[in-house]
Formats: C-alpha cells, structure tokens, sequence
C-alpha cells in the first residue's frame, strides 16, 4: 500500500489553492491542498502501524507552529511545478526531518522546499504562461499548524487520511 504524511492547511488556504488547482493541477481531484512531510512510500499495513507510533511520538514531542505564505514560486527548470512558496522554519524543517529519519532507507529525491502545489504537469508554454502571471502577486497568509496526517492511496488513485496526529502533549 502506498501512505505518505502531509499537513492540511486551513481551508481558507485550501480554497484559495484549489482556485487555481482546479484548472492546473490534474491531481486536483485526488487530494486535498497540501504541504506534503513524506513523500508517497510502499509497506504493508503491520508496517504502517509501528510507523503511526513514531508519528505520534514525534507529534507529541512537536509544538503548534506558524506556517506563513508569501509568494507563488516554481520549480522549473527541474520540473513545471507552480506552488504557493511556504517560508521555512525551525520547527518545519524539524518535523520534516525526523519523520523521514524513520524511512531513512528511502531516499529524498528533492531537497525539502516546503509548498503547496496549485499547478503540474504543465507545458513548458502553459507554465511560462501561468507562472508569469502569478509570480508577481503576493499572497501573504499565516495561520498556526497543530496537526498532520498519516494518508493512504485508494485504488482510484485519491488519497485519504489513515491517522491524524496533534501536536504538542495530549
């Protein structure tokens, strides 16, 4: 099975994404807007439970942070990604790290940028297009993250969430 960990922003985020996902992002479909932890990984369902106990280990040692937007940014030339560019911080790149060190015989494709993708899988035309439109607005947004949630992949290709963990002590 295929799981992943990501962190849900607000709606008023995710609407805002899904304004633009909704014609330049083919996944638009199958999940929700979203800073994504993990990549998208394969273990067997025994294996995933042993991995949502470190999750919330890990959650519980995590405190509430704020997660703040500024600008749209892109990835080309690597690849024709649009996203809203979320500013790192201590305590995101913290989390980031210590879920991966749990998987660390996965190894991380990209360096950890944090975002929210709102458009992929564009032409190199249509990103020229889309991105030279947007990249000069300021979208500035700041809410508080206390939360982030173990996915899993449905047969259909859309994801749904298999745990929910809270940060900071219960």
């Amino acid at each position: 099975m295929k799981f992943g960990v990501v962190i849900f922003p607000s709606k008023k985020l995710q609407d805002l994404a899904n304004s633009y996902r909704k014609r330049y992002d083919p996944h638009y479909s199958l999940i929700t807007p979203h800073l994504t932890l993990k990549n998208a990984f394969e273990t067997t369902e025994q294996e995933v439970v042993h991995f949502a106990e470190k999750l919330r280990q890990i959650a519980s040692n995590t405190s509430a942070f704020t997660l703040k937007t500024t600008k749209i940014s892109s990835f080309q030339p690597v690849n024709n990604v649009i996203y809203f560019k979320v500013e790192p911080t201590q305590e995101l790149n913290q989390l980031h790290h210590e879920i991966n060190q749990e998987f660390s015989e996965q190894n991380l494709e990209y360096a950890f940028v944090p975002h929210i993708t709102i458009g992929q899988k564009l032409s190199n035309d249509e990103h020229s297009d889309v991105y030279g439109s947007l990249r000069m607005k300021r979208f500035d947004h700041e809410e508080t993250i206390d939360r982030f949630h173990l996915l899993y992949q449905l047969e259909n290709g859309s994801w749904t969430v298999y745990e929910t963990f809270r940060l900071g002590k219960e």
